[in-house]
């Protein structure tokens, strides 16, 4: 088998195969378009079985996968973090396209496990809406920022509750009370106030979009105790497809539950601070949850105290332990979806299309 090693970049990409050995065989770069990806498939056809190996840039590789994966290739993910090692142990020094290119090929030969690409699906369309939400209650929190100190300033005693600016009866108290201030920053807290309220309702909608979207494709995820809609999008959009991992434990490395070992003589393992932190983030709050009440987490993270750990290494035990529950989840909703379907071939060439 040939590996194909691609560096990505967003006017042109660079291609290096090698051989099972990790032996150069050859290079290619062309343009970042569809045009260009068709000259690298005519390239790469004259070996018999061959996997392109592609660094893990959706951002810069998303039109590349969709193309290759069109044409019937094999597509895997190197994860960013495997870049550095590789090319500290190649014998050529420096850094160009080529020799980034040979690095990812090489780190797919040492990896035989790596997540395989997918066509885009409905968790693509999640994941838009759901950090497109993310960015807007982001702003919202710096418009909040903003407001309180132009607040403060007109008046220490005009008090907003805290994450009252949140509701609609808030907004709309605290909007007739600025009526009684004049001056610039009472006009400029006004227009923040306006900005906030808009951000409000497209965060609502927003919220009972996803709501709608993640009922319909992660029921069984939606059960899990403690996961609400925003955890479950978040999860369903960052994983985009369980099957891409080969096991839960390979799906906990992904989103960093799965401990590092650092023992040597007595077994001992640390944090692992690695991994999609969006994904571990929502793990965490999901575990929160659980630990109110919500679910058998409580009585496992008591019995866990009791038996002596701290309250940190229970909650990070627990953490793995939703892990395995969420990944069984979703491939239940996988398989859900995938059975009234009917499976059909895959497309074998593309069309051409502006870059």
């Amino acid at each position: 088998m040939v590996v194909v090693g691609v560096d990505a970049h967003k006017r042109t990409h660079t291609f290096v195969a090698v051989d099972e050995g990790g032996r150069k065989l050859g290079e290619r770069t062309v343009r970042a378009s569809t045009e260009g990806h068709l000259q690298v498939l005519g390239w790469a056809a004259q070996w018999p079985e061959v996997l392109f190996a592609i660094e893990d840039c959706r951002h810069l590789t998303r039109r590349l996968e969709s193309d290759l994966l069109s044409a019937g290739q094999r597509v895997v993910r190197v994860p960013t973090r495997m870049m550095a090692g590789v090319r500290r142990s190649v014998r050529e020094p420096g850094k160009s396209d080529p020799i980034d290119a040979l690095a990812v090929a090489q780190a797919a030969l040492r990896e035989p496990d790596l997540p395989a690409a997918e066509l885009d699906g409905p968790a693509r369309e999640v994941k838009l809406l759901s950090d497109h939400r993310r960015n807007l209650v982001t702003e919202r929190t710096q418009v909040v920022n903003r407001l309180r100190w132009h607040l403060h300033e007109l008046d220490p005693e005009l008090a907003v509750p805290s994450r009252g600016l949140r509701r609609y009866c808030v907004i709309d108290d605290l909007a007739g009370r600025l009526e009684e201030f004049d001056g610039v920053v009472a006009r400029i807290a006004r227009e923040l106030l306006t900005r906030c309220r808009q951000l409000t309702v497209r965060i609502n909608e927003l919220e009972g979009e996803l709501r709608r979207l993640v009922r319909r494709l992660s029921p069984s995820l939606l059960a899990v105790p403690g996961c609400g809609v925003l955890s479950a999008a978040t999860i369903a959009g960052e994983t985009a497809g369980a099957r891409r991992f080969r096991s839960k434990d390979a799906f906990a490395r992904f989103n960093g539950t799965a401990p590092i070992p650092v023992w040597s003589g007595a077994e001992r393992v640390r944090l692992n601070r690695g991994g999609n932190r969006t994904v571990n983030c929502a793990l965490h709050m999901i575990a929160l949850t659980q630990t109110r009440g919500v679910g058998p987490g409580k009585d496992y993270v008591d019995r866990l105290i009791a038996a002596g750990k701290t309250q940190t290494e229970a909650l990070r035990l627990l953490r793995r332990r939703i892990s395995d529950r969420v990944f069984t989840a979703m491939l239940k909703d996988e398989k859900q979806a995938a059975e009234p379907s009917q499976p059909t071939d895959v497309v074998a060439d593309i069309k051409p299309r502006a870059a």
